[in-house]
């Protein structure tokens, strides 16, 4: 690893000596004069993001969130990777996956908003936005069209942003007003029916440019490769920053969105025999649903941004979001189990199945205040910040669950699970020449599928669960300072949370848990140069379980997150940060450890599919790198590779001890690369897209008995923009080869095929 590191450095100072032979200098200059105003101006900007952002590269000079104060990413000792809203449509990223999976070490684990970041499981279902974190279920990806980057912020960052995953944070920046006149549409057509458009409009309210808009918005009619599979999104996002004076801005955010879906639980096969299992026995098209099921998620958030300086040494920030979120589901999926014939041997082209409904409402606050300070004592510089953050989602009274699942008994009833011993009391049915107990949902078969109209009326609901009302409160203080001492930048944090969990709240029976942390943050950057910076930091993580486990029923005495342990964790890593090509292009590399305890885990048993368990610790080494920006002024690259070594440090099971982590690849790399033809080209008004995803293979999540492939896609694009217009067509192939791999899987029930060649043909009109 450090020899990585030496090398990177000398390549790094290299390149500076030749930059001025590889491009030209006004156009460079153009490219990079965001970094320049960034640097020049850094301790008179905004702490909260009020203004948009103007350049077009495929990378982001700065983050906001990642302190809590305006700061150049190679300033911060954290590893952070940014996919740009250029990179996201250039590549045709419409869903957030598309988009992360372009990182260093983030490995999207299915077809949900569910990731492996650097080895360590995803276990918040929320997403951050704009620094603030919101709570939903992750079955339907969230849509691109108003993001202006992703920031995928890595290590356990619970000291800026309360009770977050120890992989890293996945944060999404919103598109903030401008001030110059922008209007932007685009229609999309592609493969399996995909029809959609968008639209971007900003500019100025008044003559001033004190009153400046903008309004994002989407929808989209989608099929899939999958069968059955469908999806209809809508969004609307409007914002109004309000700029008065050089000390005040406000910046008022709406977010709506409405999706409708059926939830893909992946692909089922037949059995797995180590070393041995065809994962092509069934067609990667294959789905467990019903054509009657369905996933509705509507979601309003509104975020009200304050910022005020008092003078040029003090400045106050605040941060607000509203956030309401429904839930309406009806599936029918498997047990994670195979059916049974009636001496309990397991009948692989038979799968257990169950039906589920269930209906929720959250409403979730946000509150984020601090006051920031620009001291000087001495030789030593400061950013003070000290503040106070509040976090409270509410999961209302109403919601429940129901399922139908088990055998049927000869009397009507039902039973959870087949008992030999008392096999004459089951009904029966007979499939393939086999008998077997009948089942409550009837068994789907491999061998035969069929897909027919279901109601609830079909089925006894045998298992109905009131999901009780709760209420999850995080209130912290914390102060944290950044201080520059000739080429030393010191970052030091110090949070301390108070974490309170109430079930059935505001009811006769409330059970409260309350549990208290103090997090440390501690981080060094060391300027080798104007444009070189290596850093270290440690980082500590904490999570109470009930944040890790809301797609769990809650029953029984206590809360089902509750009654265990803090998920807790920390991370070591060591890194470099560079620009270079007249900051033109970022090259970020990091060797980590991070090490995590009291995982909590589903322990797929298909008799108590609602059962946790906990695993012991975990521990994940690796190094990785990311590369972005522009080689020359009409060539664009974003580049990543991940080195993940990833295991299991200490369980229940003795077994997996020293096992491979789950769902994460030892080796990955990602490509995408834009070139525009230029004016005295045959190919003048040409632009070609070319790019590369790679993974090695991987252990599914529960079941070890088979591996997952390594694989190597190739995608590719063709953009033609005539000289002078303002009207580009892009054509995007993706999987050019018609590969067939796999993302993810859980069992040898749900594994989670990638989809077969497709492109999209998308007119995208400026005004």
């Amino acid at each position: 690893m450090k020899h990585l590191f030496l090398f990177a450095l000398l390549f790094l100072t290299g390149i500076q000596s030749i930059q001025s032979q590889t491009i030209n200098e006004k156009i460079r200059d153009s490219i990079a004069k965001d970094s320049i105003k960034m640097e020049a101006k850094q301790n008179e900007l905004q702490t909260v993001e009020i203004i948009g952002r103007s350049t077009k590269k495929y990378y982001s000079d700065y983050s906001f969130a990642a302190t809590k104060t305006a700061a150049l990413n190679k300033d911060i000792p954290q590893s952070i990777s940014t996919v740009t809203k250029e990179l996201i449509a250039d590549k045709a990223a419409f869903y957030l996956a598309d988009a992360v999976k372009m990182t260093s070490g983030v490995i999207p684990a299915s077809y949900y908003n569910q990731y492996t970041i650097r080895g360590i499981s995803q276990n918040e279902e929320g997403q951050i936005i704009n620094g603030m974190r919101t709570r939903q279920y992750y079955f339907l990806q969230p849509l691109t069209t108003n993001i202006e980057r992703v920031e995928v912020i890595k290590g356990p960052s619970s000291a800026t942003f309360s009770s977050v995953d120890p992989g890293g944070s996945i944060n999404m920046v919103t598109k903030k007003p401008l001030a110059t006149e922008h209007k932007e549409v685009s229609m999309s057509v592609g493969s399996f029916s995909t029809l959609r458009g968008t639209l971007d409009f900003t500019g100025p309210l008044n003559e001033s440019k004190t009153l400046l808009y903008r309004v994002n918005g989407a929808y989209q009619e989608a099929k899939s490769f999958r069968d059955l599979v469908n999806n209809k999104s809508f969004l609307i996002s409007p914002s109004f920053s309000y700029i008065p004076n050089e000390k005040t801005a406000i910046n008022t955010e709406l977010i709506l969105s409405d999706m409708k879906g059926i939830l893909d639980r992946g692909q089922p096969i037949f059995g797995a025999v180590a070393g041995v299992t065809d994962l092509n026995k069934t067609p990667i098209s294959l789905n467990l649903g019903a054509p009657s099921d369905f996933f509705r998620s509507k979601e309003m958030i509104l975020m009200t941004n304050f910022v005020h300086k008092f003078n040029s040494k003090i400045g106050f920030n605040a941060s607000y979001m509203k956030q309401t979120w429904t839930e309406d589901l009806q599936e029918h999926r498997t047990t994670n189990a195979f059916a049974v014939d009636m001496n309990n041997q397991p009948v692989t082209s038979l799968a257990m199945m169950q039906f589920v409904q269930r209906q929720q409402n959250w409403d979730i606050d946000n509150l984020s205040t601090y006051l920031n300070f620009d001291l000087q004592t001495g030789k030593l510089k400061h950013k003070l910040l000290t503040g106070y953050d509040l976090s409270s989602w509410n999961k209302n009274k109403g919601g429940g669950q129901n399922a139908a699942r088990g055998y049927l008994l000869n009397d009507g009833t039902v039973a959870g699970s087949f008992v030999l011993a008392n096999a004459s009391n089951y009904q029966t049915t007979t499939i393939d020449g086999i008998v077997l107990p009948k089942p409550n949902v009837n068994y789907f078969n491999l061998n035969n599928p069929k897909y027919t109209v279901t109601s609830p009326e079909d089925y006894t609901l045998n298992v109905r669960t009131a999901l009780p009302s709760a209420l999850t409160t995080t209130n912290a203080i914390y102060i944290q300072n950044q201080i520059q001492w000739a080429k030393f930048s010191f970052l030091l944090g110090l949070r301390n949370e108070w974490f309170e969990d109430i079930t059935n709240y505001k009811t006769n029976n409330e059970l409260t848990v309350k549990k208290s942390a103090l997090l440390p943050r501690v981080g060094v950057t060391y300027a080798v140069n104007h444009s070189i910076n290596i850093y270290t930091t440690y980082l500590e993580g904490y999570q109470p379980q009930s944040n890790t486990v809301t797609l769990m029923p809650q029953t029984g005495s206590l809360p089902a997150g509750s009654q265990f342990d803090p998920l807790e964790s920390n991370l070591k890593e060591v890194g470099i940060k560079a620009t270079f090509l007249n900051n033109s292009m970022s090259f970020n590399a990091a060797v980590y450890e991070i090490n995590q305890r009291n995982i909590l885990m589903n322990a797929n048993d298909p008799v108590n599919p609602d059962l946790l368990v906990t695993r012991g610790a975990e521990r994940s080494r690796g190094f990785e790198c990311d590369l972005a920006g522009y080689i020359i002024p009409d060539w664009q690259i974003n580049a990543s590779y991940s080195y993940i070594d990833a295991e299991i440090t200490n369980d229940g099971n003795a077994s997996l001890i020293g096992a491979r982590k789950q769902n994460t690849p030892k080796n990955s790399a990602n490509l995408w690369t834009r070139y525009n033809f230029n004016s005295d080209s045959a190919l003048n008004n040409f632009g070609i897209g070319v790019g590369m995803q790679y993974q090695s293979s991987k252990i599914p999540w529960f079941t070890r008995d088979f591996i997952i492939p390594d694989f190597t896609v190739f995608d590719a694009a063709v953009y033609y923009k005539p000289t002078k217009s303002n009207m580009q067509i892009a054509m995007n192939v993706g999987n050019v080869f018609n590969r067939t791999y796999w993302l993810g899987a859980q069992n040898y029930l749900r594994l989670f095929p990638g989809a077969p060649r497709n492109a999209t043909l998308t007119v995208t009109y400026k005004f």
